[in-house]
């Protein structure tokens, strides 16, 4: 290509128009390794162990860690790229349409109502509601709870589903946390707490928890976790779909499972099928 010759005024205008425009980041593309971000965002839950927990020193640690840590690099992004952002439950749909995280990893249940919001892949993990009592527990069936503390956390639909269905005279404790659940449970003062499977295990499985407690095995209800992308982002969620799948054909959702879940033996379900929900 040949170029017209230009004065020195002309040539100085070009250089500064050039130099405004690498200023200003171009067209906004963020491709990882292409000068632009190298980070991906992934919301996760802080405060459950054995599934998203944040830990004293920084580090995060949990089964939807892993989870997501393995999609992530099928995406991409080793593990030193990933900026963890608290997603806490109310907010996870805001999350995702604000753009604050490229997809959530947080014990995310699949449901009509929130696929009006947000788009799912998987799902990668199906939980039940359970109990979790004390290891020497006398406590066998759901109804041998009648008379007793059953605790779980303020506004959770668990206890009123309990006491509903198997145990109308439960005698419902709410606690702010399930930490507090499962430190009333330790201490005595409540004699089951309920919420998902994979969330008790994740406390049972905790190492000043180990031996000291045990699942009712009762699955009172199917809990399908999904991971929450955008909604209309199907590119993403495609690829999520075959990061899962990869992860179950290559045995580290397995691993992960008995890494997160193993000391508290959690009876877990076989990986989900991706994009089947069981009601």
């Amino acid at each position: 290509m040949k170029f017209r010759k230009v004065t020195a005024a002309a040539t100085t205008a070009l250089v500064l128009s050039l130099t405004a425009t690498a200023c200003g980041g171009g067209d906004g593309d963020s491709e990882s390794g292409s000068g632009g971000s190298d980070k991906i965002k992934i919301g996760i839950k802080y405060d459950q162990p054995g599934l998203g927990l944040k830990e004293p020193g920084g580090s995060f640690s949990g089964f939807d860690v892993d989870v997501a840590t393995y999609v992530a690099k099928e995406l991409g992004y080793e593990a030193d790229q990933i900026e963890w952002v608290e997603t806490k439950s109310a907010d996870r749909e805001n999350a995702l349409s604000r753009g604050d995280v490229k997809f959530i990893t947080a014990t995310y249940s699949i449901t009509d109502e929130r696929k009006q919001k947000v788009d799912f892949a998987g799902p990668y993990l199906l939980a039940h509601q359970d109990l979790l009592l004390k290891a020497d527990s006398d406590i066998k069936e759901g109804t041998d709870l009648n008379g007793k503390k059953l605790c779980s956390v303020t506004g959770s639909t668990s206890a009123q589903n309990v006491k509903e269905e198997i145990a109308p005279d439960a005698q419902l404790r709410e606690y702010g946390t399930y930490s507090e659940c499962i430190a009333g449970l330790q201490s005595g003062a409540v004699d089951a707490v309920t919420t998902d499977d994979s969330i008790l295990a994740g406390f049972a499985s905790q190492d000043q928890y180990k031996g000291q407690f045990k699942l009712a095995g009762l699955k009172l209800s199917n809990e399908n976790y999904g991971i929450g992308v955008k909604k209309g982002d199907s590119e993403t969620l495609n690829k999520i779909n075959d990061a899962l799948e990869k992860m179950v054909s290559d045995g580290a959702w397995d691993k992960a499972v008995k890494d997160n879940f193993g000391p508290a033996n959690y009876q877990n379900e076989p990986a989900p099928q991706i994009g089947k929900i069981v009601q």
